[in-house]
């Protein structure tokens, strides 16, 4: 039995929310998507199948509405709203981007929803909060990770160059994620008290808050963090975690030991490999191996403390040094260490322990009559499995179905042009 199944979901289509109602239908809500008559503006984000531009055939589009139904309607038309009113009447959950006051210019405000709807949740994402600044035509992914202070803290340590925006929708990405642990939340609490909430989430918010250190080093003692490459930002420069290997690929050394069995596994691995000899700090990380936890804080102040902790480090880089990026990775990981090779999205995609993990899913897509890989579960339950239970739908496929579960006749919207 999937986790969400019997819960009804309605979802204006938005790309600021589209992960939400991904997320929850692919554990089995039943998403209703609605779409204006035209088509949501996300149908026609590349890369296309082919590279044939087709609001039915973006990969985008593919990607963030699997598992929900699809309706095409004018909610902003006196016949649209009310249907859509009926809709949400139905539901458990609505979630939104619209910009601040359009639902209820649209006589959806809240005295129409969760001050009427007693069960509602009604989740609003925002780029700045309901009475932030609007500043929506000028608000993007790009624009939310720099207000909100991820993009200065990813970088290099050159500070020459100017920081790095990480890809894939981030920005948006941790609001919605925010968003959906909101919705849990809110489900909890109403099997206690039967009552549904309204959510905002902003967007600027909440990347603000999945800056690790930054922003809190800011509030709590006043200071900036630099940004480091491949490493977290920090107030003093850190000894290097990437380094290049003998076939030329990268691979990142993640955290040394910090304690007497950390250093211990270190020890035999490093043994095992034959570098021992040749290393000149192995004294320092047997020494490793008799401190039952590493003092972090005495790093720079304490000598040994210090020369323990950076023989460990460097320990990893001489390792680098005399093995591929591959072996590196595998040998490491084995010894319990917590080390990574740098992977293209595509390489990570073909890994064995993503593929054992589920990560490649097959489904049946009918505009291709074909199966097309898919990313899968981004979690595994044993008792509640997740699953993509449908292809994205198409421009108005599910209309006459979802309107005719709540006594409407979608044909007679459709005269009025309220409906596709």
């Amino acid at each position: 039995m999937s986790a969400l199944k019997g819960l009804r979901i309605v979802e204006l289509a938005h790309e600021r929310c589209a992960l939400v109602g991904k997320l929850l239908a692919d554990m089995g809500a039943d998403v209703v998507l609605v779409e204006p008559v035209e088509g949501a503006a996300m149908r026609r984000y590349e890369p296309f199948v082919d590279d044939k531009p087709d609001p039915e055939r973006s990969l985008h589009w593919w990607h963030y509405n699997t598992s929900k139904r699809g309706i095409a309607l004018d909610w902003k038309s006196p016949e649209g709203r009310d249907a859509l009113l009926k809709l949400i009447e139905s539901a458990d959950i609505l979630v939104e981007a619209e910009d601040p006051g359009a639902l209820a210019a649209a006589s959806l405000g809240d005295d129409q929803l969760t001050g009427a709807l007693s069960r509602l949740i009604h989740v609003s994402i925002t780029p700045f909060g309901p009475d932030g600044p609007r500043h929506d035509e000028h608000t993007s992914d790009l624009t939310i990770m720099a207000s909100g202070g991820v993009a200065i803290v990813c970088g290099y340590d050159d500070h020459e160059l100017p920081p790095v925006r990480p890809t894939g929708g981030h920005g948006f990405a941790m609001g919605e994620h925010y968003a959906v642990m909101s919705v849990m939340t809110a489900l909890i609490a109403r099997e206690f008290d039967d009552g549904g909430q309204r959510i905002d989430v902003s967007l600027n918010a909440a990347a603000n808050i999945t800056t690790e250190l930054a922003s809190y080093t800011w509030l709590v003692a006043q200071q900036d963090v630099s940004r480091q490459t491949g490493r977290h930002a920090g107030t003093v420069l850190s000894m290097p975690s990437q380094h290049r290997c003998i076939d030329g690929r990268y691979v990142n050394t993640g955290v040394p030991p910090r304690t007497a069995k950390q250093y211990r596994a270190m020890l035999d691995w490093f043994r095992g490999l034959g570098f021992d000899k040749d290393f000149p700090e192995t004294v320092f990380l047997e020494m490793g191996t008799q401190h039952p936890i590493l003092e972090l804080s005495k790093i720079g102040i304490d000598d040994e403390i210090t020369a323990i902790f950076s023989a460990a480090r460097e320990a990893l880089a001489f390792a680098c040094s005399r093995m591929t990026a591959y072996d590196f990775f595998q040998s490491a990981q084995k010894a319990g260490l917590p080390v990574g090779v740098i992977y293209s999205p595509d390489e990570a995609f073909e890994d064995e322990h993503f593929k054992a993990r589920g990560m490649q899913v097959e489904v049946a897509q009918p505009q291709l009559g074909k199966d097309v890989r898919y990313v899968g579960a981004p979690y595994a339950f044993e008792k509640t499995p997740w699953s993509i239970s449908r292809v994205a739908p198409s421009l108005g496929e599910h209309t006459d179905e979802v309107l005719s579960e709540i006594g409407i006749n979608a044909e007679s919207l459709r005269k009025r042009g309220a409906a596709a």
